[in-house]
């Protein structure tokens, strides 16, 4: 079968015929509808996660049940399927409590799951090593919801972390409109009812968010940004901010207005750095680094795109054509998520 692989860290992605995989003892072999092309993606191939090659790349997968390993139950082939992406060791107090992106035994773990360390989703078929990964589509087309395993679940768990804070007076700050920023906004929109001010450089994206709810657009490199959103929010700042690019000038930019007793998310991989002193942030300030999700509100992201309330804006790709979509994402040419589609 076909399959997009990352060899070393420095090295492109190389499409490469390996053998179609059967499923062992309690695993499922699952055809694949859609795998997500994410940004993260681009960290591994530049070798700046420790991942030993080869492996088939793509930790945003959804498709159909294939076939079923001895003593999976529960399941039947044909069934649509998304794959929750970070694999733990499936029996610690987070994994148990379905938070596996908080595994406590996740240093020791060989792999951080498909298309990170382990084959991943950008093939034909795709061996998933436990049932429990799996949650049920119904009737979404799995081209369409492979996104919402990350770019939907990422910013759902940061922003039902902070819910308790999103009542109707507060402002959530989302920077960085691509393609978790833009999931951000819709389950914004489906799940609070916050004034929300959508920031980013780009006009195209800025358009976006306001066709996506935003309550307010600024361009974030203009020179008056700050004030302009200082002069929105006044003296109670900022409650809420949400940080998808993650670079030095986001952080301190959202460092600069949120208020007291106030939640500042950084979900970008952009390099920058929140500086802590006794008075560089507000006190009451929360400082969140989330790393994905939980399968339980994976589940909850289906849900919401199952009754239409989100929807991630996809374009589709054969998997021939995986480097030119990589090096598009790179330059920043991917509006909303790119989906591979075998």
């Amino acid at each position: 079968m076909k399959a997009v692989r990352f060899i070393e860290g420095g090295r492109p992605p190389e499409i490469v015929d390996i053998a179609k995989p059967e499923p062992g003892p309690g695993e499922v072999l699952l055809r694949i509808g859609g795998a997500g092309v994410c940004h993260s993606d681009l960290h591994v191939l530049d070798g700046e996660v420790p991942f030993q090659g080869p492996f088939t790349l793509g930790h945003e997968n959804a498709g159909w049940i294939e076939a079923l390993g001895q003593g999976v139950t529960g399941w039947k082939e044909g069934d649509a399927v998304a794959v929750y992406g970070p694999w733990g060791c499936g029996s610690c107090h987070h994994c148990q409590t379905s938070a596996e992106n908080y595994c406590e035994n996740h240093a020791s773990l060989p792999t951080f799951g498909g298309g990170l360390g382990s084959d991943g989703g950008m093939a034909e078929y795709m061996i998933v090593p436990d049932p429990r990964l799996l949650v049920p589509l119904g009737d979404l087309d799995p081209a369409q919801a492979a996104p919402l395993s990350d770019a939907a679940l990422t910013p759902y768990h940061a922003i039902r972390a902070a819910q308790a804070k999103l009542t109707p007076d507060a402002t959530v700050l989302v920077t960085g409109i691509g393609g978790l920023g833009q999931m951000a906004l819709q389950i914004l929109k489906a799940t609070c009812s916050s004034r929300i001010v959508a920031a980013d450089i780009s006009s195209d994206k800025l358009e976006t968010a306001r066709k996506l709810g935003a309550d307010v657009v600024v361009n974030s490199g203009s020179k008056g940004a700050e004030e302009e959103i200082r002069d929105l929010v006044g003296g109670r700042g900022v409650t809420v901010a949400l940080d998808f690019v993650g670079a030095q000038p986001t952080i301190d930019l959202a460092s600069s207005l949120i208020g007291r007793d106030s939640r500042l998310t950084v979900v970008g991989l952009a390099g920058g750095t929140v500086r802590y002193n006794a008075t560089s942030l507000p006190y009451g300030t929360q400082v969140m680094v989330p790393y994905w999700g939980t399968r339980a509100e994976l589940m909850e992201v289906i849900a919401l795109a199952r009754s239409g309330q989100i929807k991630a804006d996809i374009e589709t790709h054969d998997l021939d054509e995986a480097a030119k979509v990589y090096e598009r994402l790179r330059e920043g040419k991917v509006p909303g998520r790119a989906v591979l589609v075998p």
